[in-house]
């Protein structure tokens, strides 16, 4: 299971989602608590890269253990060392590797041994005969079963409705404890997956009441650039902070939004005045950059932004309308010049692009009529 577990490598300039898991190396004698990493091209790291075949083959030599001896020596790097007493593992070297291999699927968003069985059970419960029936259980067998308890999601009723549906009446599900599947349980079973299929119809047609969770426009991305005048139809260029769509904050006029962050940030206001006047954008930073900032600046920039955007936004409607063309797009902003402003291919915090989002959303606002707020 990933959970929240999401780590990834970087393999010739690509990046590669995984996730880990605990696992114990047994070498020298001793048995190392360690972090066993897995990655959505098939590849395990277990104090090195090997294929899912090759874990396998250390699974088997017991190089990654799943029996711990009693009274055998263990550590965890810079944490424990400890002896065993009395272990219980609960894990084999198959359910381990059927996990491993369950998580490649999720990682590539593809159906795992869960799904499988839950489709074939759609199918059986669709045509009800025994040989779609007997379809069913190989593929609830063929969850790890370290998994199968989690395979309806309800913890309640576990995996109960699974054991005795594709047990079928008169059989024996996978427990040695269940006794023999009555008429009784059979028909809790079926109704236990009819309500599911109902609640499942139900919540894929209910429509969210505040909205969708994700944008469905296509993101845009704003491309670092140093724009030096204004064009007739300047596009998206136009939502560039160093685009120059000159604004009167206080009673000062600054050539573009970036000129006024700039000279804002400063503490003497001499510097300011200096840096309002520079000829470009990039000529006002640079002078930013040789001048003391204002104290407490890193904690009052980002609400210094957000008044000048909506004042460049509110002076220049035009502007306004290829912003509100966006619709509900994730705004990606690279700056090469800042991590914490750009994206810059993910490296980045991208609060330009956050910000420019939520000045819409308020231009919207104010469109849709909304207030008293």
């Amino acid at each position: 299971m990933i959970g929240k577990r999401i780590t990834h490598r970087t393999a010739d300039g690509v990046r590669i989602p995984g996730t880990w898991r605990h696992a114990f190396i047994r070498n020298g004698g001793r048995y190392f608590l360690t972090d066993l990493f897995i990655y959505a091209d098939g590849l395990v790291n277990c104090w090195g890269l090997v294929t899912v075949e090759e874990f396998e083959e250390k699974l088997r030599t017991g190089w990654v253990a799943t029996t711990l001896p009693d009274g055998a020596e263990a550590s965890a790097h810079g944490l424990a060392r400890w002896k065993f007493s009395e272990p219980r593992s609960l894990l084999t070297p198959d359910v381990l590797v059927a996990e491993v291999r369950d998580t490649i699927d999720q990682l590539n968003g593809r159906l795992d041994s869960t799904g499988r069985c839950l489709a074939a059970v759609d199918a059986f419960l669709a045509d009800r005969t025994e040989e779609n029936r007997a379809v069913a259980r190989t593929a609830f067998l063929a969850i790890p079963v370290s998994q199968r308890r989690y395979a309806l999601g309800d913890m309640d009723s576990k995996d109960w409705p699974l054991r005795v549906l594709v047990a079928g009446t008169g059989g024996q599900t996978y427990l040695p404890i269940d006794p023999p599947v009555t008429q009784e349980h059979y028909d809790r079973a079926l109704a236990y997956f009819e309500e599911r299929a109902r609640w499942r119809a139900e919540r894929h047609t209910r429509v969210p009441a505040d909205g969708p969770a994700a944008p469905h426009a296509p993101a845009v991305q704003l491309y670092h650039s140093y724009p030096n005048k204004p064009v007739a139809d300047p596009g998206q260029l136009g939502l560039r902070n160093d685009y120059p769509a000159p604004i009167t904050v206080g009673k000062v006029n600054y050539p573009s939004v970036a000129h006024a962050y700039w000279a804002l940030s400063v503490a003497e206001p001499e510097g300011g005045a200096e840096i309002a006047a520079a000829d470009t954008s990039a000529a006002a930073r640079e002078l930013a950059a040789g001048t003391p900032r204002r104290k407490g600046w890193e904690h009052a920039r980002a609400a210094v932004m957000t008044s000048l955007l909506r004042a460049k936004y509110d002076q220049h409607p035009e502007l306004a309308e290829i912003l509100l063309a966006t619709d509900d797009a994730t705004v990606i902003y690279d700056d090469m010049d800042s991590a914490f402003w750009g994206d810059n291919a993910g490296r980045g915090r991208n609060w330009t692009g956050r910000l420019l989002e939520l000045v819409r959303s308020e231009l919207y606002m104010r469109r849709a009529g909304i207030s008293g707020l």
